[in-house]
C-alpha cells in the first residue's frame, strides 16, 4: 500500500512539476486536499446515513412485533456500545463536536499526537460501529455530530498523507473546514456549516479560509446530493398567512425551549462529573445497564417516543394532523438524551434536541388551540430555541432549521427565537455543552501526557538507576 501510495505521490508531483505558472500551481495543490476529502466526506456522510437509518428500522420493527425484545436488546447494545469506544477508543464517545473543538484549541507542531488521539481512522470505526448500535437499540441519538467528527478525521488524515514538497496549508483549517462539510453532508445545510464554523468552531479571522470552507462545503454537498438527491432535511412545512401575534407565541416557546435545553445540558454535566467517581468499570456497567432499562421501561410503560432520534416526531407534528404532543413527551425528550449521551458509548445530540424543541413548541401550541399554521411555526421556534439552549448558537440553529424546511419567510421569527433563547439561556449556564465537554477533553488530554511521561520515567529508572541505588543494593 505504501509503494503504491509513493507512485502516486511520484506521479503527482511529476504532472505539477509540468506547470510553469508557480501562482496557479500553488493555488491548485493547496485546493486539491480539501476538494478530495470533501468527496470522501460526502460519500461517508450518505453511506452512514443508510446505515443509521436501517438501525433506527431494526429497532422500529422489533417495537412493532415483539415489543418485549427490548428488554433484551437495549441492555445488550448499550454495553456493547459503550464496550467498544472503551476498549478501542476512547475519544470516539458522545457526540464528537467538542472533540473537533479540542483538536482544533490543542493543535501545533508540537501537538501531532494529542490531536491523533481525538481524529483518526480509528475514531471513525469506532464512532460508526458504536453510533449504529445505540441506535439499533434505541438510543436518543443523532447521526449529526458523529458526521462531523467523522468528516474531520478525515480531513485530518488527507491532509496527514501530503508529501513533504505540497504548498503548506494550516492543519487547523483542514479541521475547520471538515467539521462545515461534515455537518452540510449530514443535514443537507450548506449555509448551516458554513455559519456553524464561523459561529462554533474557530475564533480566527474568516477571511484565512473562506475560499476552503466554501468549496469543500459545495463538494461534499453535491456529492451526498448526487447519490441521495436534492432532499430536505424535514420538507415543507405551511407557514403561509400567519397571524399577526405569533410574535408572543414565538418569544414564549423560545423562552421555555431555552432554559429546558440549557438545563437538559446541565444535568448531563452533573451525571458525567458524578460517573468520573465511578471506582471500578463494574460501575460503569451497572450504570449503562441501568440507562438503558430506564429507556425501554419509559418506551413500555409510558410511551415509545422516548427512543430514537425522534425526527418521527417533527415530521407528525409538522406534516400530519397529529399537530399536538402528550404534556410529557417533552420531558420523555429530554429523558432520552440523558440516558442515552451519559452512557459514554457514540452518538450526536443534534437531532435530539431539535425534537425536544419541536415537541415544546407543539405543546404550547396546545395550550393556546393556536392554528394548524402557527402551530407549525411554534414547533419550528422550539427547534431553534432548544438548540440554541444546548449549544449557544443561535445562528447556527436559526439557519439549520430554515434549510431543512426551505422556508425562508420566517427568517425574522426564528432569529427572534434563537435570540431570546441565547439571552435565557445564560440564567442556568454561561457556557454550552459543548464548550464544557471540550475544555474536559483538554484535560483528559494532559491528564494522559503527563501519566505517559511519568510511566517513561519510572522505566527509565528502573532500566538504568542510579549510582546511590546500585551502592544500597550491593
Amino acid at each position: 500500500m505504501n509503494i503504491i501510495i509513493q507512485k502516486i505521490r511520484l506521479q503527482l508531483k511529476r504532472s505539477f512539476d509540468r506547470i510553469r505558472n508557480e501562482n496557479l500551481k500553488k493555488n491548485a495543490l493547496q485546493a486539491i486536499p480539501f476538494w478530495i476529502a470533501s468527496v470522501i466526506t460526502g460519500l461517508f456522510a450518505v453511506l452512514y446515513t443508510k446505515l443509521f437509518v436501517g438501525a433506527e428500522d431494526i429497532t422500529a420493527m422489533v417495537m412493532k412485533h415483539h415489543m418485549w425484545m427490548l428488554f433484551i436488546l437495549s441492555p445488550l447494545c448499550f454495553l456493547l456500545a459503550w464496550w467498544l469506544v472503551q476498549r478501542f477508543s476512547p475519544f470516539a464517545r458522545g457526540s464528537g463536536i467538542p472533540q473537533v473543538m479540542a483538536a482544533i484549541q490543542v493543535t501545533s507542531p508540537r501537538t501531532n499526537h494529542l490531536v491523533d488521539q481525538l481524529l483518526s481512522f480509528r475514531i471513525i470505526v469506532i464512532k460508526v460501529l458504536s453510533s449504529l448500535i445505540m441506535a439499533i437499540g434505541g438510543g436518543a441519538i443523532g447521526r449529526e455530530g458523529p458526521t462531523i467528527h467523522i468528516a474531520a478525521s478525515v480531513y485530518k488524515i488527507v491532509y496527514q498523507v501530503l508529501p513533504k514538497w505540497w504548498p503548506k496549508i494550516a492543519k487547523r483549517n483542514m479541521m475547520v473546514t471538515g467539521a462545515a462539510a461534515g455537518l452540510a453532508a449530514a443535514f443537507n445545510t450548506p449555509l448551516g456549516g458554513i455559519v456553524f464554523a464561523i459561529e462554533e468552531l474557530t475564533k480566527t479571522h474568516f477571511s484565512y479560509y473562506k475560499t476552503a470552507i466554501f468549496s469543500s462545503v459545495i463538494i461534499a454537498g453535491l456529492s451526498a446530493q448526487a447519490l441521495l438527491g436534492p432532499y430536505l432535511y424535514l420538507g415543507y412545512p405551511k407557514l403561509d398567512g400567519l397571524s399577526a401575534s405569533i410574535f408572543f407565541g414565538v418569544a414564549l416557546v423560545a423562552l421555555i425551549a431555552g432554559l429546558l435545553g440549557s438545563s437538559m445540558s446541565k444535568l448531563i454535566l452533573f451525571i458525567f462529573a458524578w460517573k468520573a467517581k465511578f471506582k471500578t468499570k463494574a460501575h460503569h456497567v451497572l450504570f449503562v445497564t441501568g440507562c438503558s432499562l430506564m429507556m425501554v421501561l419509559l418506551a413500555f410503560y409510558v410511551n415509545k417516543e422516548v427512543l430514537g432520534s425522534g425526527k418521527d416526531i417533527m415530521e407528525t407534528t409538522l406534516f400530519t394532523a397529529n399537530k399536538y404532543v402528550h404534556w410529557y413527551t417533552p420531558l420523555l425528550r429530554i429523558c432520552g438524551p440523558l440516558f442515552s449521551f451519559t452512557t459514554g458509548a457514540a452518538g450526536g445530540i443534534f437531532a435530539p434536541a431539535l425534537a425536544a424543541g419541536a415537541s415544546v413548541g407543539s405543546l404550547v401550541a396546545s395550550w393556546f388551540k393556536v392554528s394548524d399554521i402557527d402551530t407549525n411555526m411554534l414547533i419550528l421556534s422550539g427547534m431553534v430555541g432548544f438548540l440554541t439552549g444546548v449549544t449557544r448558537s443561535p445562528f447556527t440553529s436559526v439557519i439549520l432549521v430554515l434549510e431543512m424546511t426551505d422556508r425562508h419567510n420566517v427568517i425574522f421569527h426564528l432569529i427572534l427565537a434563537g435570540m431570546i433563547a441565547s439571552l435565557v439561556s445564560v440564567l442556568v449556564d454561561k457556557h454550552s455543552l459543548y464548550d464544557h465537554l471540550k475544555v474536559q477533553y483538554v484535560k483528559d488530554l494532559n491528564t494522559r501526557e503527563e501519566t505517559a511521561l511519568t510511566e517513561q520515567v519510572d522505566e527509565k529508572e528502573i532500566i538504568n538507576p542510579n549510582t546511590d541505588d546500585q551502592e544500597r543494593i550491593s
